[in-house]
C-alpha cells in the first residue's frame, strides 16, 4: 500500500531562493520561572528534536539574517496542543522573556529529511500540475489551505484570470506523482473536481 501523503510544514513560511530562512515556530508568552516559554508549531515536538541550532528574528522580518543566535534549542515539548521551549543558556524568566513573540527560524537546508510521502508544501510552490489522463497543465501552485481536513494546494489555473485559483485536495488518490525537483506534479482528479473547486464562471 502506497504510504498517505502529508505535509511537512502546515503554516511554515519559506522565504524564496538559495539561502532562505523557514519559520518553524512563533513563540508566545513565558512559562514558569526557570527560562521556558510557549509556541505554537506545525511539526511534531519530536522533529523540533533534530534539529542542532535555530535562530529568532521579529514576526515577519522577510529579508536580511535572523537577529538572535544561532541558538542551541534544548527541548520542545507537547503540552495541550502546543509547544514548550527551552534554549540553552536561558534560565530565567527574565532571559526567556526578552524572546516572547519571536519566530524560530532555520535556514531551508536545515530543514530535517521527511519521511516518504511526506513533502515540505514551501518546496511544492512554483510546481507545474498536469491532468494525468489528459496531459493538460492544470495550473502553478502558489499556495495552500489548511482547513481542518486535507490540505488545499491552491493553483493559478492555466488563463485563469489574476487571482483566479484552482483548489486540489493534497491526497495520494489525486495528487499520484510529486516531484517538486522537477517542478512537477501529475494530478488524477475525480469527476467534477476541477468544476467543483475551480474558479466561478459568470459576468
Amino acid at each position: 500500500m502506497e504510504p498517505a501523503l502529508h505535509a511537512g510544514d502546515y503554516g511554515i513560511v519559506p522565504e524564496p531562493g538559495a539561502g532562505g530562512w523557514s519559520v518553524i515556530a512563533r513563540l508566545g508568552k513565558t512559562r514558569g520561572l526557570k527560562g521556558e516559554i510557549y509556541g505554537d508549531g506545525s511539526w511534531p515536538a519530536a522533529r523540533y528534536a533534530e534539529l542542532k541550532q535555530v535562530w529568532l528574528r521579529p514576526a515577519g522580518q522577510q529579508a536580511g539574517a535572523a537577529t538572535i543566535g544561532p541558538l542551541k534549542l534544548v527541548s520542545a515539548t507537547a503540552y495541550k496542543g502546543r509547544l514548550i521551549f527551552r534554549f540553552e543558556g536561558v534560565d530565567s524568566i527574565e532571559a526567556a522573556g526578552a524572546f516572547e513573540r519571536l519566530e524560530v527560524v532555520i535556514p531551508n537546508e536545515d530543514r530535517p529529511h521527511l519521511a516518504e510521502g511526506e513533502f515540505y508544501l514551501a518546496d511544492l510552490v512554483g510546481c507545474q500540475a498536469v491532468h494525468r489522463r489528459t496531459g493538460q497543465k492544470l495550473g502553478v501552485v502558489t499556495g495552500w489551505q489548511d482547513c481542518g481536513g486535507p490540505v488545499l494546494l491552491e493553483l493559478a489555473p492555466e488563463g485563469g484570470r489574476q487571482g483566479d485559483a484552482l483548489l486540489i485536495p493534497f491526497a495520494r488518490g489525486i495528487c499520484v506523482e510529486i516531484d517538486p525537483a522537477a517542478g512537477r506534479i501529475v494530478i488524477d482528479p475525480p469527476d467534477g473536481l476541477l468544476e467543483l473547486n475551480g474558479p466561478e464562471t459568470g459576468a
